[in-house]
C-alpha cells in the first residue's frame, strides 16, 4: 500500500497516515506500506516494521496563501516538479496494490495528477482520504473547483473514505457532487489513538509533575494566540489548581518558542517543551486539554476520554471552528473562541472549570471511535481481492463513469 500524505504545515496529515498505515500492518502481517511525505520532521517520529517512508523536499503554505520551498532555495514550481517525479518513480518501483491519497485529490498544485493516472491505467484501486471538515462549503467550492477536485473524484478515485461521522460533519456538504460520486463515499468513524508505553520520551528529561493541563498547538506554526492566553492566564491567577504542560509544537518561530519557554519558567505552575513525538503519553496523563482543536487532536481527546476545551482558529480555514462547533453542540467538548483580547480572566474561569467537565464517553455517539477498523475493513475489499479482478473493477467503473460523463455533458 501507497499512502501520499499532503505536508505543507504542521502534522496533521503525517500523524494521520502514519496511524492507518501502524494499525493496518497491525492486522495484516503480508502488508507492507510506505508513506510519501514532504514533512521535515517525519524521521523524529518511530515507524513499525513494514511501515516506511520516502520524503520528499518540503514545501511550506506562508499566511498569504502562497507557497514556498521549505529549505532549497530553488523555485517552487522546481520543488513541485521534483516532488511530483519521485511520487511517479516511487510508485513505478513500489508497484503497490492500492493507493491511499490523503486531504488533496490531485496532490499540492496537482502534483500527484500523473501518478493517479498512471495506477489507473495499472489497474491499481484508488481511494480519496478526507478528514471529517474539510472549510465552510462556501470557500470549499471555489477552492476545488479551481483545483479541479470534483473531475478526479468523479474519474480518478474507486473511493472516498471520510474519517468522521455525518452527525457531526459532512465535509463535502454544500458542493455539486454527482450521485455516483457520493456512492464511493464511506464514513468511516474517528480514528481512534493509542498509547505506545514501551517508547521512552526524549523532548524532556524526567516526567512531568502531575496532575497537569496538557496545551497543545499540534505543529505550532499558528499556535502563538493559545500559548500565549494560556500564560496570561497563569500569570494573571497563579493560584490556578492545576499545573500547565505546554508543547509548542515544531514549526512555531523560534523567538515565539524562546520568549513562551522565558515566561513559563517564570511561572512555579507551568512547564514547557517544544516537541514531543509521543503526544499520546502526554495525553493520557492529563486531567485536561487546551487545544485549537485540529483532527488528530480532536481523535486524541475522544481516544484517551479527555476533558478538553478546544480554542479554534478561523483563518485561513473553518475547518477547527465547525468542528468544535459541532462537538460542542454533542457535548464531546467545551470551546472558547479567541476575540482577539484575550482576556486573562475569562481564560482563568476557563482553565478551572476545566476538569469538573464531563467526559466525551458519558456522550453516546455510536460508531465514534470506530475509524481505524472500518478503514481496515473498506481497504481489504480492495486488497484481499486478485489484481486481475481489481483491475477488471476499476476498468468497469472508469467505463461508466465516462458514459455518465459523457451524458452528462450533453
Amino acid at each position: 500500500m501507497l499512502i501520499y500524505s499532503h505536508d505543507t504545515m504542521g502534522l496533521g496529515h503525517l500523524r494521520r497516515c502514519r496511524a492507518i498505515a501502524h494499525a493496518l500492518v497491525e492486522r495484516d502481517k503480508d502488508l507492507s506500506v510506505l508513506i510519501l511525505s514532504g514533512s521535515p520532521i517525519i524521521g523524529s517520529f518511530d515507524f513499525k516494521a513494514r511501515v516506511d517512508f520516502v520524503r520528499m523536499p518540503g514545501v511550506i503554505k506562508l499566511r498569504n496563501g502562497e507557497y514556498t520551498s521549505l529549505n532549497l532555495h530553488i523555485d517552487i514550481t522546481e520543488t513541485l516538479k521534483i516532488r511530483a517525479s519521485i511520487i511517479r518513480h516511487t510508485a513505478e518501483a513500489f508497484r503497490p496494490d492500492l493507493f491511499l491519497v490523503d486531504k488533496e485529490p490531485l496532490g499540492l498544485r496537482g502534483e500527484v495528477s500523473e501518478t493517479l493516472h498512471y495506477l489507473k491505467s495499472r489497474g491499481v484501486p484508488l481511494v480519496l482520504g478526507l478528514r471529517d471538515v474539510m472549510d465552510d462549503p462556501s470557500l470549499l467550492e471555489p477552492e476545488w473547483r479551481r483545483k479541479k477536485a470534483l473531475p478526479a473524484l468523479r474519474d480518478l478515485y474507486d473511493d472516498i473514505w471520510i474519517y468522521g461521522l455525518p452527525q457531526i460533519c459532512e465535509p463535502l456538504a454544500g458542493l455539486s457532487v454527482p450521485r455516483h460520486v457520493q456512492k464511493k463515499i464511506s464514513f468511516t468513524g474517528y480514528l481512534k489513538r493509542f498509547e505506545e508505553p514501551t517508547v521512552r520520551r526524549s523532548s524532556f528529561p524526567g516526567q512531568p509533575i502531575e496532575p497537569y493541563i496538557l496545551v497543545t498547538t499540534g505543529g505550532g506554526g499558528d499556535g502563538e494566540a493559545l500559548i500565549d492566553w494560556v500564560l496570561r492566564a497563569y500569570e494573571f491567577a497563579p493560584d490556578l489548581p492545576a499545573r500547565a504542560l505546554l508543547v509548542l509544537g515544531p514549526f512555531m518561530q523560534p523567538e515565539l518558542q524562546g520568549d513562551f519557554l522565558r515566561r513559563a519558567a517564570a511561572l512555579s505552575n507551568v512547564e514547557a517543551i517544544t516537541f514531543d513525538a509521543h503526544l499520546e503519553a502526554l495525553m493520557a496523563r492529563a486531567v485536561g486539554v487546551v487545544a485549537m482543536g485540529g483532527y488528530n487532536t480532536f481523535c486524541e481527546i475522544l481516544s484517551f476520554d479527555q476533558r478538553a476545551l478546544i480554542v479554534p482558529r478561523t483563518a485561513p480555514r473553518l475547518e477547527q471552528f465547525i468542528r468544535a462547533r459541532q462537538a460542542q453542540d454533542l457535548g464531546l467538548v467545551s470551546t472558547l473562541v479567541d476575540d482577539g483580547v484575550r482576556d486573562a480572566s475569562v481564560m482563568a474561569a476557563a482553565l478551572r472549570h476545566l476538569p469538573n467537565q464531563r467526559r466525551p464517553s458519558e456522550v453516546v455517539v455510536p460508531g465514534l471511535l470506530d475509524g481505524l477498523d472500518n478503514v481496515d475493513r473498506l481497504a481489504r475489499r480492495w486488497l484481499d481481492r486478485p489484481a486481475s479482478e481489481r483491475k477488471a473493477a476499476t476498468s468497469r467503473r472508469l467505463t461508466v463513469v465516462g458514459g455518465q460523463r459523457a451524458s452528462g455533458s450533453r
